[in-house]
């Protein structure tokens, strides 16, 4: 049973959902050719021509589509580099999907988080495959924002019952103990009911792209970490983190996150200066799982992947979640942090000697977070491999790709 799947993430923002993909595919392509008892080939559609520069599995590729990005008041979208109309650059985008998708005929296919994209840019994609005979799956981080921001989110597509109509499943990349969108109200009656949670994707995540000939920024231990996701919203913090005093003995990695603008960059570069060479800051790393398992502390942000990360090691972990747009990354690091795998503080206010003081009193500890099910990436494989056995293929309907 030979076995095409495509997975598809927008990218208006951060890398966040292109990371979360990239980790599925290498746990489908290591896992489920054993379950179908066949060979395993994919295709990731991203919006970031970031997101192609990580290695996949032998077999799979990029399809990197000309970038869109939130317009500057924050309710629209914008071509990111293209000097066309949004409306034109979304139907182009649609229409490049829909041929790929065509050409490459996947029997699944994994949308993250949007189940159509920008702007509906997915939903005639969506209705073409399943035409088809491709089974159609909505992955979703645990935490979506507050349930009355959720719900207008969906009534903005038509409902979660028009939007549950062209899937098969959902996928909840969390555990249920933690945090459940189908109890808080953020995943309605229709989604719900499609929906299983399958721990989060933790263990076994793949490293990035490799540092073209460079060592490891890996400093001599012991060592305390920053590490802000994609970065561009992360430059208030990693000042603060760049002016705190850090523990007698102790080195500082601070990892910007490649999406940092140039300007901040260079700020949080001359305000580490004054530490001497005890802070070393790199926009970016291959190896951030391995790097956050040997710190003896880390301050991060509330994204998921990187929460991933962090709590699939034992290092102590102060969350300073971003508040601005959604109320995501703060409802994720309440819920943890009611459990004790994590300390949080609000953004607002934080200072230097805020970071300070959590250095100096958590190098010394680690933190047990066995009970917390970071396991997502080995249910996945099965997951899908339930579906795709039960799948028939039909005869294909197509329609016009036009939004």
């Amino acid at each position: 049973m030979d076995i095409s799947i495509v997975l598809y993430s927008h990218d208006s923002v951060g890398l966040g959902h292109a990371r979360r993909n990239r980790a599925l595919a290498y746990a489908l392509a290591a896992h489920l050719p054993a379950l179908v008892g066949g060979t395993v080939r994919g295709l990731l559609i991203a919006g970031h021509p970031d997101a192609g520069r990580d290695p996949l599995p032998e077999g799979w590729d990029w399809l990197v589509l000309p970038g869109m990005t939130r317009s500057s008041d924050g309710k629209g979208f914008r071509p990111r580099r293209l000097d066309m109309d949004g409306e034109r650059l979304r139907d182009l985008r649609s229409a490049t999907i829909d041929a790929a998708l065509a050409a490459f005929d996947p029997d699944l296919l994994i949308a993250d988080r949007h189940p159509f994209g920008i702007d509906g840019e997915l939903r005639p994609v969506l209705a073409n495959v399943r035409a088809r005979g491709t089974r159609t799956v909505l992955g979703l981080r645990e935490v979506l924002d507050t349930p009355r921001v959720a719900a207008a989110e969906w009534d903005a597509l038509g409902g979660a019952e028009q939007v549950a109509e062209l899937l098969d499943a959902v996928w909840v990349y969390g555990d249920h103990h933690v945090y459940d969108p189908r109890l808080t109200g953020e995943l309605p009656g229709p989604l719900a009911r499609l929906a299983v949670t399958t721990g989060y994707l933790g263990h076994g995540r793949p490293a990035g792209r490799p540092s073209r000939g460079r060592t490891s920024p890996k400093p001599p231990p012991p060592y305390v970490l920053t590490v802000l996701g994609g970065g561009s919203d992360g430059g208030d913090l990693a000042r603060i983190a760049a002016r705190a005093t850090l523990p007698e003995g102790h080195r500082h990695l601070l990892i910007t996150g490649p999406q940092m603008s140039d300007a901040d960059l260079q700020e949080v570069r001359e305000i580490a200066a004054h530490s001497g060479d005890a802070t070393t800051v790199v926009h970016s790393a291959p190896d951030v799982p391995e790097l956050i398992a040997e710190a003896v502390s880390v301050v991060c942000m509330g994204g998921y992947n990187t929460l991933a990360e962090v709590m699939a090691t034992s290092t102590p972990a102060l969350v300073v979640p971003r508040a601005r747009r959604r109320q995501e990354q703060p409802r994720r690091a309440a819920a943890l942090a009611a459990l004790g795998a994590v300390e949080t503080l609000d953004a607002a206010g934080l200072t230097p000697q805020d970071i300070t003081a959590w250095w100096e009193r958590s190098v010394t500890t680690r933190t047990d977070r066995t009970g917390i099910d970071f396991d997502g990436l080995s249910v996945v494989p099965h997951l899908a491999a339930r579906l795709l056995t039960s799948s028939v293929r039909t005869a294909p309907e197509v329609t016009s790709h036009a939004v």
